[in-house]
């Protein structure tokens, strides 16, 4: 079942958080006390700048004696230009610190979330884009390190410099320091006000982003049909209509974004006019001045109070911009903690695939690869284990299924694949043959009935174990980048190159194979596009026979070889399917004579079922399919 919940805002931050530490426990903490320290030092000359002033006062008093003087100035140049240094050496370790840190967290990120995709259920990637999945690894991981890297540090710097910066001014005067503090909350307003909006505009654009990728990697993959079809108008009219929501979600978030920094420069430079009155004005009328350092208000206060007002407002307006990056951040940390949150395929089976062997007339659990496979059934209640030879009996009970719970598509299927048969399916685009398939290797678990592998219950059966014991060959090819030896050996990593070679020729593929330039040894690209269609389904067979399965599954195994090549393989077609329960999905009614049964699929139900000559003689519906009188539609 699909989770559809997402992660609340209000929770994305903390867990982010958690994950940051649990990912560098160590480095983590080490670059926030060097943050913590840098920004520190960043406003403490301040206070050099008040005792620099103090001193000049004194001086101008005591008619600029320079032989008192200079050495006091000298002296705080000193222990400034010292902290200098020291903040210089600090942030160039806390920057190495923090291009580790963010690059392993993302790495991590990228391995914990390809980890658990790998782990989803068919029901997730047929129901997302693959393209808004594909954004998630990219501008949503993208998004995230902007605010790892860069946000994160800005703003803790920045909330560290004005915390640190209104004690100083507490410290030299209550009364400036309300005055900035005024300035600041009109400030904070305009920045909630204007940047809240900013913000919600932020995260529509992170998702819209990945809306606007999925069309673009569905209009890619489906060029050829477009073009056949004259289809471009209509496509780039769908394109459109996903690229303008997101061109109005950056418009509108940017337009915020870029309104909010003027905004906020000349309400700045209007609290530091207002400071410097304020401080004229109590200096004029002798106000007493309220500080905890007990100085009186004079020069010496009120030109570092100005100074320490530009820190502090440029502090402040520094925020803003960071919020907006933490914002999108935080909309891309929601969509990959939506993705991790995703519901795992569950399986509950225990009963396993084992190599065996044959001791004393009885079969055990072999630890060297024989040849011969077996269930390992493990009985609780008893605390005994059995073992089933492996013959590829499956046969299914009544079963009903459906994709969503409202709309059921197969009702009461009952059918029997014994040890060496050929099923075949016969029916129209949608009848349900396909999703029968997919019951069997579990795909999807069935609404009512039951399923028998070996006469074991397929639910108890590891799904790892089962989809070992079944070879598919689908109508769409896959194959990876890498060799033709490679995808060829997907089927099963340990063989070797003979096994490899073997099972091409089984198919009918190696002669082809051996006229590529480099042989079995020739890069494929991952979509097959320097291959044919048929030769790229002949190594999906290939790849099935390498895999040696008691059962397969051939979803219109041929339907992309010409009449000369199916000629070619119908021979390594049948080799392959000696001694193997074979289901067969056949639009071709050619290719299903020879099936020992042949079900005909109408809607979900079986309407129909026997042999070829059985259902011929009966002149029902697979008569009228076969003759012409009626057509698959």
């Amino acid at each position: 079942m699909k989770n559809t919940a997402r992660p609340s805002a209000a929770g994305v931050l903390p867990r982010l958080l958690k994950m940051l530490f649990r990912f560098n426990p160590t480095l983590l903490p080490a670059i926030l006390v060097l943050i913590l320290i840098s920004a520190v030092i960043g406003a403490l000359p301040s206070i050099f700048q008040q005792n620099v002033v103090a001193v000049l006062e004194q001086a101008w008093a005591n008619r600029w004696d320079w032989a008192v003087t200079k050495p006091k100035i000298l002296h705080f140049v000193l222990i400034l230009g010292g902290l200098y240094l020291l903040s210089l050496l600090i942030n160039t370790l806390s920057n190495q610190l923090q291009a580790i840190h963010t690059q392993k967290v993302l790495d991590q990120f990228r391995t914990v979330m390809f980890e658990h995709m790998e782990s989803l259920p068919i029901r997730y990637f047929d129901t997302h884009q693959r393209g808004d999945i594909m954004s998630q690894y990219t501008n949503d991981v993208d998004a995230m390190r902007q605010m790892i890297s860069q946000s994160f540090p800005q703003l803790l710097v920045s909330l560290i410099t004005v915390t640190t910066i209104l004690c100083i001014m507490m410290y030299y005067s209550i009364w400036l320091g309300l005055v900035i503090l005024a300035g600041a909350a009109v400030t904070v307003t305009i920045t909630k006000n204007i940047g809240g909006k900013s913000a919600r505009y932020f995260m529509a654009q992170q998702k819209n982003i990945g809306k606007t990728e999925g069309v673009i990697e569905e209009m890619i993959n489906g060029q050829k049909v477009i073009k056949v079809f004259n289809h471009e108008s209509e496509a780039q009219a769908i394109f459109d209509e996903a690229n303008n929501a997101l061109y109005e979600a950056s418009f509108q978030a940017n337009r915020y974004s870029n309104t909010l920094m003027p905004i906020l420069n000349n309400v700045n430079y209007m609290i530091y006019v207002l400071v410097a009155v304020a401080g004229g004005l109590f200096l004029e009328l002798r106000v007493p001045n309220l500080s905890l350092s007990g100085l009186p208000f004079s020069i010496a206060v009120i030109v570092p109070f100005l100074g320490m007002c530009r820190q502090f407002s440029g502090a402040i307006q520094q925020i803003s911009p960071q919020i907006n990056s933490v914002v999108m951040g935080l909309a891309g940390a929601r969509r990959i903690f939506a993705l991790l949150d995703e519901e795992e395929e569950q399986d509950e089976g225990y009963v396993e695939l084992v190599n065996a062997k044959e001791v004393n007339g009885e079969l055990t659990e072999s630890s060297e690869k024989t040849g011969l496979w077996a269930w390992k059934h493990f009985h609780r209640e008893e605390g005994t284990t059995t073992y089933v030879p492996l013959r590829g009996d499956v046969r299914f009970y009544d079963v009903d299924f459906a994709y969503n719970p409202d709309k059921v598509i197969l009702h009461n299927i009952t059918l029997y694949g014994k040890p060496g048969q050929k099923i075949a399916f016969v029916g129209a685009t949608g009848a349900g043959k396909t999703t029968i398939t997919n019951l069997i290797n579990r795909f999807y678990d069935i609404a009512d009935g039951k399923i028998r592998y070996d006469n074991i219950n397929i639910n108890k059966i590891k799904k790892s174990s089962l989809r070992r014991s079944l070879g598919m060959v689908l109508q769409d090819t896959v194959l990876f980048t890498g060799t033709v030896m490679e995808n060829i050996r997907y089927g099963r990593l340990d063989a070797t190159d003979e096994e490899c070679i073997d099972a091409a020729r089984l198919a009918g593929a190696d002669s082809f194979i051996t006229r590529l330039p480099q042989g079995y040894q020739t890069m494929l690209a991952g979509d097959g596009s320097n291959l044919s269609q048929g030769q790229c389904q002949l190594l999906a067979i290939a790849r099935a026979a390498v895999a040696d399965p008691p059962v397969m599954i051939l979803d219109e195994a041929t339907s992309s070889i010409d009449t000369r090549t199916e000629q070619i393989v119908s021979a390594g077609m049948d080799r392959l399917m000696q001694g193997r329960t074979v289901f067969v999905i056949a639009h071709r009614l050619s290719t299903v004579k020879n099936a020992n049964v042949i079900l005909v699929l109408d809607h979900g139900r079986v309407i129909e079922r026997g042999t070829h000559e059985e259902l011929i003689a009966a002149k029902g519906q697979y008569y009228q399919l076969y003759t012409g009188a009626f057509e698959l539609e």
